[in-house]
C-alpha cells in the first residue's frame, strides 16, 4: 500500500541515517536511482557521481564479463530476493568482501517497480574467520600437550567415556580404572547426599554450560581445590549426544586469594597509614583471578607484585623496582602498553594477547585498572592477568574432538559437511569444478573378522596416512564411519582431474600393509560427483558420489566410477522397487508357484519344487530373478525367504500326501544366524513332516566359510529335512562338500540338460554328476527337461529324477499337476 507524506518522509530519514549499509534503489534495468550516506561510505561514491550509473561497476571485470550482475538480479525478478558475498568494488578501484541483498520491488498490482539494494561491508568479519581458523589450527597442535587440565567427555547419564593425561595428573585414576564410572565419583560423600553432580548436569543440559568452583576427590582420597565446566555437547541435529568436561586444580590460587584476604584484613587492623593500601585491596580482591601487578601511575614503580606475577614474569623479586629492572623485555613493552592506555582511558581495559613471560609465548588474559585515591591524590594502575594458554588449548581440544575422527585424526562427517558447503560457496560463479569423492575398502569386514578390530584400526591409519599423501594442500580427506571415507576436491579444471585424483588413490591403496607381521592387501571403490554439473548441493552432492561407489561396487570393486543420471534413475526405481516390496509382503501379494518332479521308477510325481511369484497389481507377475537381488541387497530376503517358507509348508501340509516340497535358499539367507529356528518354525507351525521338506542350495552359498557352512548344514539335516545341492556343475567348490556332508540330491543344472544333445561337454558332465551320485547313493534331478529325446537320454546316462516343462511348468498350489497325464 503507498505511505502517507510523513511515513515516508520518516522512512527517507531513517535510510539516510543509516551508515554502516549500503542502501539504494535500482530500476527494473538495474540503474542507481537513489544512494544513501553508507552508499557513499561503502563505495566512495557521492550520489552526483552514481545515481544513473548501473549498478554493475560495482562488479569485478570478470563478473562483468561472464553477466554475473544481470543473473543477481534475474535471480530477484523471478524469486523476490537475491542474496550473496563476494568482492566488490570501490571508487578508488578497491576491493571490499560485501554481503549483498537485492529485494523486488512490487506495487499492490503485483508489478514489478524496481529493485531494493543492501550492501554491507564484512571485509573484517572474514579476515577475522580466516584469522580464527589459522588460530584453531594452532590451538590443535598446541593441546596435545596439555597435561594441566583434565578433559575428558560423559555420556548422557554421566558415565566417563574417555581420559587424557592431565586428568591421570589431576586424579590419579588410570583410563583403564576410570572410563565407564560415574563422574560424581570425585564428589565429596556431603556433595553426593546432596545431589549436586546431577544438578551440575541438568544444568548443563538446559543452559549448555555449568560452571562451579569447589572441592574434589582425587584416587587417594585427597582433597583439592578446582574450577569445572561440563558443556553440553549437540550433534549437527541438536541432539544431545553427551558432555564434554574440563577440570582444573586451583588450589594455589584459591591459597592465593586465601591469603590476600588474610592481607586484606591485616591492612584493615594496622594504622591509618595502611588505610589506602587496605582500600586498594578491596579491588584486588574483587578482581583478581591470578597475577596481579600494581605500579604508580606517576613513577611507575612496582608497588605491589603476588607469587604468580613474579613466577610468571620475573624470576626476582619485583616490588620496589621499574619493570625493566626485573622483566624481560618483551614483558616490559606489554606492560607499558596496559598502563598507557589505562591512563589514557581511564576505565577498565580489557584485553587478550600473546605475551612472551619468563616460560616462553602465553597468552594472557587482563584487566587494567586505574585506581584514584582522592584522599591522598596518589594514582595507581591495577593490572590483573590469567594465563588462558591451557584453558584456550582445552578449548581447541574440545572443538577439535567434535569435528575430527578419534581413530584417524581426519574431519569426521560435521567438518566434512561443513567444508564441501563452504567450497562449493567458494566456486559459485567461477569456471573451475569442485569433485566430490565416495571411497570404500573392499572386503574389510572380512579383515576385521580374520585378524579382529584392532587390526582393522590400524589398518585404517596406515590407510588414512597414504590416502591424504596423495591430496593437495586445499583438498579434504574426511573418515564418515567404518570403512568409509570421503574426500573435496575444489578448483579443478575438468573432470578429468578428479578420475585421475580418483586413480591415484586407488593405486596407493594396492601396496601391501605391513601391520604387527601380517602383510595385508586391500582395495577400495570410489565415486565421483561433480559440482556444478551434477548438482550444487552439498547433501545431493554426496548422495551422487554414493551412489556412483554403489555402481563401482558393482561393476567388479577396485575402481571409479562417476555418477550419470543413470544412476539416479536406477537408484529411484530400486527404492521404489523396495517399497512396492514392502508393501507385497504387507499385503500378500507374494505366491508359490510349484513344478513336479517326476521319479524315473513308476513315472511318478513324487514332489514339487517350490517357486516364488510376486503378483504386482500393476505390473503384473514379477519372477524372483527381477527383486531377489534387491531384496538380499536391502535385508528384506529373510522376511521374502520366512514368507516363501511358510507358504510352500502351510500348502503342502494341505495336499494329503506324501510328496516333498523343495524350497531354494539364498547365499544371503543361508549366513543369517536364526535360519535353523526360523526353518523349525515353519515346520512346527504348518504341521508338515520334516521329510517332507527338502532345501536346495546353490554352490555359491559354499565357496567360503567350509567349517562354519558344514555346521549350519548338519543342523539343518538334525531337523530331519532334505539337502539338496541346486545347479551343480556350475561353481567351483562342491566336490569337497560331498566327501564331507551327505547331500540327499544333486541337481543338474538346465544348461548342461540343453546343451548335452549338441556338446560332448556338456554331456560329459552329466555322465560325471550321474555317475559320482550313483556311487555315493546320492538322487540326482535333472532339471529343464522339455523333450522326450532328453528324457530318453537322462535316464540311458542313470539320471533318477527329472523337472521341466515335458511334465509341467510352475503352477500356483491348486492348478498342480497330480498325476502324470491328469489335472487335479
Amino acid at each position: 500500500m503507498l505511505l502517507d507524506d510523513h511515513s515516508e518522509e520518516t522512512y527517507r530519514l531513517l535510510i539516510q541515517s543509516v551508515v554502516d549499509y549500503a542502501i539504494y534503489v535500482l530500476t527494473p534495468e538495474g540503474i542507481v536511482a537513489n544512494w544513501n550516506p553508507g552508499a557513499q561510505r561503502a563505495k566512495g561514491y557521492a550520489a552526483e557521481e552514481i545515481v544513473g550509473q548501473h549498478f554493475s561497476r560495482f562488479y569485478t571485470e570478470e563478473e562483468q564479463a561472464t553477466g554475473q550482475p544481470l543473473r543477481n538480479l534475474e535471480t530477484a525478478r523471478a524469486t523476490g530476493r537475491f542474496e550473496a558475498q563476494g568482492w566488490r568494488l570501490r571508487k578508488d578501484g578497491g576491493a571490499f568482501w560485501a554481503h549483498v541483498i537485492i529485494d523486488a520491488i512490487k506495487s499492490d498490482d503485483g508489478k514489478l517497480i524496481g529493485f531494493a539494494k543492501i550492501t554491507r561491508d564484512c571485509t573484517d568479519q572474514r579476515n577475522a574467520l580466516l584469522a580464527q581458523r589459522e588460530e584453531e589450527r594452532n590451538f590443535r597442535l598446541l593441546v596435545q600437550g596439555v597435561s594441566d587440565y583434565a578433559i575428558y567427555m560423559l555420556d548422557l547419564s554421566g558415565h566417563i567415556v574417555n581420559w587424557n593425561l592431565g586428568a591421570e595428573r589431576a586424579k590419579g585414576y588410570t583410563e583403564a580404572e576410570i572410563v565407564g564410572q560415574h563422574f560424581s565419583v570425585f564428589y565429596t560423600p556431603e556433595d553426593r547426599a546432596a545431589g549436586l553432580p546431577g544438578k551440575g548436569m541438568e544444568t548443563a543440559r538446559r543452559e549448555g554450560r555449568f560452571e562451579a568452583e569447589g572441592i574434589r576427590l582425587r584416587k587417594d582420597g585427597s582433597r583439592f581445590w578446582t574450577s569445572v565446566a561440563i558443556d553440553a555437547i549437540r550433534d549437527d541435529d541438536g541432539q544431545m549426544i553427551g558432555f564434554a568436561k574440563i577440570t582444573k586444580d586451583i588450589s594455589e590460587r584459591r591459597r592465593t586469594e586465601l591469603e590476600l584476604l588474610e592481607a586484606k584484613e591485616f591492612a584493615e587492623r594496622q594504622s591509618t597509614e595502611l588505610a589506602k593500601l587496605s582500600r586498594f585491596l578491596d579491588s584486588v580482591i574483587s578482581n583478581i583471578p591470578a597475577s596481579v601487578i600494581v605500579q604508580d601511575a606517576s613513577s611507575r614503580v612496582i608497588l605491589l607484585a603476588n607469587q604468580q606475577a613474579e613466577r610468571l614474569f620475573s624470576t626476582a623479586r619485583m616490588v620496589g623496582r621499574f619493570a625493566r629492572e626485573c622483566l624481560r623485555p618483551e614483558s616490559v613493552a606489554y606492560l607499558e602498553a596496559q598502563l598507557n592506555k589505562a591512563l589514557e582511558q581511564g576505565e577498565v581495559d580489557v584485553s587478550e594477547a600473546p605475551v612472551e613471560t619468563a616460560h616462553g609465548l602465553r597468552t594472557l588474559r587482563s584487566r587494567t585498572l586505574l585506581n584514584k585515591e582522592a584522599v591522598s591524590g596518589q594514582d595507581y594502575v591495577l593490572f590483573v592477568a590469567e594465563d588462558v594458554t591451557d584453558e584456550l588449548a582445552a578449548t581447541a581440544k574440545i572443538h577439535h574432538m567434535a569435528h575430527h575422527d578419534a581413530l584417524t585424526g581426519l574431519p569426521n562427517r560435521t567438518l566434512f559437511k561443513a567444508r564441501l558447503k563452504e567450497a562449493l560457496s567458494q566456486s559459485q560463479g567461477c569456471e573451475q569444478l569442485t569433485a566430490t569423492l565416495c571411497l570404500d575398502l573392499d572386503n574389510f569386514k572380512n579383515i576385521n573378522d580374520v585378524l579382529g578390530h584392532a587390526f582393522g584400526d590400524k589398518l585404517l591409519r596406515a590407510l588414512s596416512e597414504r590416502l591424504s599423501s596423495e591430496l593437495r594442500d586445499q583438498d579434504t580427506l574426511a573418515r564418515l564411519g567404518g570403512d568409509e571415507f570421503a574426500v573435496i576436491l575444489p578448483g579443478l579444471e575438468s573432470y578429468e582431474a578428479a578420475e585421475l585424483a580418483a586413480q591415484r588413490l586407488i593405486q596407493a591403496t594396492r601396496p601391501a600393509f605391513l601391520i604387527e607381521g601380517h602383510t595385508c592387501s586391500v582395495g577400495v571403490s570410489v565415486g565421483i560427483a561433480l559440482s556444478p554439473e551434477d548438482h550444487e548441493d552439498p547433501e545431493q552432492l554426496m548422495g551422487y558420489a554414493d551412489m556412483a561407489l554403489y555402481e563401482a561396487k558393482r561393476n567388479g570393486r577396485n575402481r571409479f566410477e562417476r555418477f550419470r543420471p543413470a544412476l539416479d534413475e536406477t537408484a529411484r526405481q530400486r527404492r521404489a522397487l523396495e517399497i512396492d516390496l514392502r508393501t507385497a509382503l504387507h499385503f500378500g501379494y507374494l505366491h508359490m508357484y510349484y513344478q513336479p518332479v517326476i521319479e524315473q521308477q513308476g513315472a511318478e510325481i513324487t514332489g514339487y519344487e517350490a517357486l516364488l511369484r510376486w503378483q504386482h497389481p500393476t505390473k503384473g507377475t514379477i519372477m524372483p530373478m527381477d527383486f531377489i537381488p534387491m531384496a538380499e541387497e536391502t535385508g528384506l530376503i529373510h522376511e521374502v525367504g520366512n514368507r516363501a517358507l511358510n507358504l510352500a509348508c502351510r500348502e503342502a501340509a494341505s495336499w494329503g500326501t506324501q510328496q516333498t516340497v523343495a524350497v531354494n535358499l539364498s547365499a544371503v539367507q543361508f549366513k543369517n544366524p536364526g535360519l535353523v529356528a526360523a526353518i523349525e518354525l515353519a515346520l512346527n507351525d504348518s504341521g508338515l513332516a520334516a521329510e517332507r521338506l527338502e532345501l536346495e542350495i546353490t554352490e555359491s552359498v559354499l565357496l567360503d566359510n567350509s567349517e562354519e557352512n558344514v555346521t549350519v548344514l548338519r543342523a539343518l539335516k538334525a531337523l530331519g529335512v532334505a539337502i539338496s545341492l541346486d545347479d551343480f556343475g556350475t561353481g567351483y567348490s562342491s566336490l569337497g562338500y560331498l566327501r564331507s556332508f551327505p547331500f540327499d540330491r544333486i541337481k543338474i543344472d538346465m544348461s548342461f540338460v540343453h546343451d548335452m544333445a549338441d556338446s560332448k561337454e556338456a554331456l560329459a558332465i552329466i555322465r560325471a554328476i550321474t555317475g559320482m551320485s550313483n556311487s555315493l547313493n546320492i538322487k540326482t534331478t535333472a532339471e529343464g527337461v522339455e523333450t522326450q529325446e532328453q528324457m530318453a537320454q537322462l535316464t540311458a546316462e542313470g539320471c533318477t529324477c527329472f523337472q521341466g516343462y515335458l511334465f509341467g511348468k510352475p503352477v500356483p498350489a491348486d492348478e498342480r499337476i497330480t498325476m502324470l497325464g491328469m489335472n487335479p
